[in-house]
């Protein structure tokens, strides 16, 4: 499935107040991406840094809410993930070429 199909096909069930357009979903994917992080934490925690099967469906589970809110959020703002992504992976492999993937800024 490609990202821009999964990203029309998942408004099909995005319901939340029009008011709260861009709140609902940012704090969405900011909630689900803390699900994965507690997930990771527990791993580390609890299982000495092993991921064990349970765990590791639950935390896909957790990327795929991840990614609907990402999709909504997106679809908000009028962008592709297509585009998002292509444009994301041309930064990072320009970064690599330069020999700057370590460090910060964006604009590096």
């Amino acid at each position: 499935m490609e990202l821009s199909e999964y990203q029309r096909l998942s408004r099909r069930t995005a319901t939340y107040p029009k008011d709260s357009w861009l709140g609902y979903p940012a704090l969405g994917l900011a909630g689900e991406a803390g699900e994965v992080a507690d997930h990771a934490k527990k791993a580390i925690r609890d299982d000495g840094g092993t991921v064990t099967e349970q765990r590791r469906e639950a935390m896909g589970k957790e990327l795929g809410d991840v990614l609907w809110y990402l999709a909504q959020m997106a679809t908000e703002l009028g962008l592709d993930l297509d585009v998002i992504a292509q444009e994301n992976l041309e930064k990072l492999l320009s970064r690599q070429r330069r020999g700057v993937l370590s460090g910060s800024g964006d604009e590096r």
